[in-house]
């Protein structure tokens, strides 16, 4: 086995077989107080490829950070192969501020490449790019849904890459949606590059959900098995996911006390009873239909609603049945399993 190459990340130069932390400096706070990123590095003694891992670019979406401080205690990384660079919390300012934004309010994953010279959210999303994606040759990128607003896990990818398609299939989630590149999102900044890159959707903002961060943990496991970093499993446990032919936003017909029906990765029919909006006295009461076969993969958990609301995030499967199958299995395997292999 050919002998890893050492790795440079701000100025800090990682050799071969250790693990080393480094700050990258970020703009600092009104007090003058040095604000920094934290990175661990983990760069092994035989050759492999440099995947990063991300979390908390938008600064309340939490089960990303805890799925790195677990991944990061796994023994099984003393034998990598290949670097691992860890960065847990990226929008250190919003994770301080329990804000998925900046100070200057703008979004993080809209402002990628970013500038040296520009914005808060330009300048990290520039120190970022440079410093921890341009040394890589894969990346999974861990979120959650807004406040008061959760998601099933799911990866989002552009699967009409074969490479970003493979460690998709192999993350090992039961859905996978083949998503759209946004301007100015990390996820394109890293196509433009052609660098595979996972986007892990699970939890809440601002909650830690334990089977969303079991089943993060363990699918970090599995891409890193599939790229060669980590032996791969004798008796492997394979999860074959569905993949969305589309996904649609159920919203509020009206204004009011919102009251669901239906829970998050359940199977719904068209024209089924979703939720139920009535005014406060309960005189006045609206149904939210479904409008086609589907499972719920986003609820919003906020029993208040004003008209047009995004309630219910259906996505569509050529499978509905096996869909909700997987779904089903994979809960029930993460609510009894706390320890990923």
């Amino acid at each position: 086995m050919a002998a890893n190459k050492s790795i440079k990340i701000g100025g800090t130069t990682i050799s071969p077989g250790t693990r080393v932390n480094v700050e990258l400096p970020v703009a600092d706070l009104y007090t003058s107080t040095s604000l920094s990123m934290p990175v661990q590095v983990i760069c092994g003694r035989s050759a492999g490829p440099v995947l990063f891992v991300s979390a908390a670019i938008h600064g309340d979406e939490l089960n990303g950070v805890e799925v790195i401080r677990r991944l990061l205690k796994r023994k099984a990384l003393r034998s990598i192969r290949g670097t691992l660079v860890a960065v847990p919390i990226v929008n250190v300012h919003g994770f301080l501020n329990q804000s998925r934004y900046l100070p200057d309010r703008r979004d993080l994953n809209r402002s990628f490449p970013g500038s040296s010279k520009g914005s808060i959210a330009s300048r990290l999303a520039n120190i970022f790019m440079k410093q921890i994606v341009s040394k890589a040759d894969y990346g999974i990128d861990l979120h959650t849904g807004a406040i008061n607003r959760s998601n099933l896990p799911q990866i989002r990818a552009n699967l009409d890459d074969p490479a970003t398609l493979d460690i998709a299939m192999a993350f090992g989630v039961p859905v996978i949606i083949n998503s759209n590149i946004r301007d100015g999102s990390l996820r394109g900044c890293a196509a433009d590059m052609n660098m595979p890159v996972l986007i892990y959707e699970a939890g809440e903002a601002l909650r830690f959900d334990e089977v969303s961060i079991r089943a993060g943990l363990r699918g970090i496991l599995n891409v890193m098995r599939n790229i060669g970093m980590l032996p791969k499993l004798r008796k492997p446990k394979i999860v074959t996911p569905v993949i969305a032919k589309s996904t649609s936003w159920v919203r509020a017909p009206g204004s009011g006390i919102f009251s669901a029906k239906i829970a998050l990765g359940k199977r719904v029919q068209q024209g089924q009873h979703l939720a139920l909006i009535s005014d406060p006295l309960g005189d006045e009461e609206e149904h939210v239909l479904a409008p086609f076969d589907g499972i719920v993969i986003g609820q919003n958990n906020l029993p208040l609603a004003h008209e047009g609301d995004a309630l219910f995030n259906l996505g569509a499967f050529k499978s509905i049945p096996r869909a909700e199958n997987l779904v089903e299995n994979f809960t029930a395997e993460h609510d009894d399993d706390p320890t990923p292999t």
